[in-house]
């Protein structure tokens, strides 16, 4: 019987990424290094590109939902490895490599010594987008196996080893993709009066946005409009016909989020008016903010803070996206942080986590499911 190491698996996670719903290769790895186990305890299902394993216990009571998610994100990878993505454009940027590779250990690890309730390890698809969670939520292969609670984590750049983070309530945001497309007249440069152009009706509308946050939020209320990218036109001397702008918006309440979208309506609205042109807008992908249920973020901190190999951070809440809010929508849980201590953040086409953390996670994620089961 052939089990890698839980490095071995990140490394070889990491050279296939693939994007949302087409994470084929790595569903076949993960199924591959399943089969590998001794499967008594085992029943394994696929929805879509993802993977539902649920570990069944000695005598359970509950069933426990650890989730990973397990796509990967359209960059072009610098890190120099020697087993840096295969996949040209495609990188493991944002540490799901390291998720997947600390959940099959935790597989392993139940294999090995049972506990007495069930788990149920998810290896989820399109967590970067369009989203994967509320559709697999939705699915009879997840009803079939629905945990009682749930818990997952995500790599933390800025920690170092050994250290845990996380705090009850909101710990990331709500979050909404952003894409508005300006539709005026095109025509020769010397000649503006006969033609309409988007580049400044697109110059327009990214200074206005940026007066909702800062004129129509309560300056309590945290939230982010950043518009990330902008198209017009084809070449110096042709007035645009067509602009495009490409953002994100993000807020730590529902209400705020909705307050930012109405006010993006308006505003577009009169550029519209303004400058005799159309307009459309799309929020794309929308991810629920991630809200640790207390009793239980709480009950698992105390936890933590008997165990001398671990360091606790009660950390402040983040303006990351995550669609692991969908899930403790409606299951019990929480979320943290795992440091792996790299200075280049999350997204960036040079990260290397220290895999030193892979073994810290395993230990964690393993020995709480131990004592939950036991209490």
């Amino acid at each position: 019987m052939n089990i890698q190491t839980p490095i071995q698996h990140r490394r070889n996670l990491h050279q296939i990424p693939e994007p949302g719903f087409e994470e084929w290769k790595t569903q076949k790895y993960i199924l591959d290094t399943l089969s590998r186990l001794p499967n008594t305890s085992l029943q394994i299902e696929t929805w879509r590109t993802g993977v539902l394993v649920l570990v069944r216990g000695k005598n359970p009571k509950r069933r426990i939902g650890y989730r990973t998610d397990i796509d990967g994100l359209q960059i072009q990878e610098e890190t120099g490895l020697p087993f840096a993505s295969i996949h040209e454009g495609f990188m493991h940027a944002c540490g799901h490599d390291m998720h997947m590779a600390i959940a099959l250990g935790v597989v392993h690890r139940l294999v090995e010594h049972p506990i007495d309730d069930d788990v149920v390890v998810i290896f989820q698809p399109a967590e970067e987008g369009p989203g994967g969670a509320r559709p697999m939520m939705e699915s009879e292969e997840f009803a079939r196996v629905k945990p009682d609670f749930m818990l997952a984590l995500h790599i933390a750049p800025e920690y170092p080893v050994g250290t845990v983070a996380t705090r009850p309530g909101i710990l990331f945001a709500n979050t909404s993709e952003l894409y508005i497309t300006l539709q005026g007249k095109g025509g020769h440069a010397a000649f503006p009066h006969r033609a309409n152009d988007m580049v400044v009706a697109g110059a327009h509308l990214v200074t206005q946005l940026q007066t909702i946050v800062s004129r129509n939020i309560n300056p309590l209320s945290p939230a982010v409009v950043t518009i990330g990218k902008i198209e017009g036109g084809t070449r110096q001397n042709i007035i645009a016909e067509t602009a495009r702008l490409e953002g994100t918006m993000r807020a730590l309440s529902l209400d705020v989020m909705g307050r930012l979208k109405e006010r993006v309506l308006e505003l577009v609205a009169g550029i519209e008016r303004g400058f005799d042109c159309t307009a459309t807008v799309d929020f794309g992908a929308n991810y629920r903010q991630v809200d640790n249920t207390p009793d239980l973020t709480i009950e698992f901190m105390n936890w933590l803070r008997g165990k001398d190999e671990v360091s606790l951070v009660e950390c402040e809440e983040a303006m990351t996206g995550e669609d692991f809010g969908y899930f403790l929508s409606e299951i019990p849980g929480f979320m943290f942080w795992l440091g792996v201590d790299t200075p280049y953040g999350l997204h960036h086409s040079k990260i290397q986590p220290d895999e030193q953390a892979i073994a810290v996670a395993i230990r964690v994620v393993t020995e709480y499911l131990e004592w939950k089961s036991a209490t």
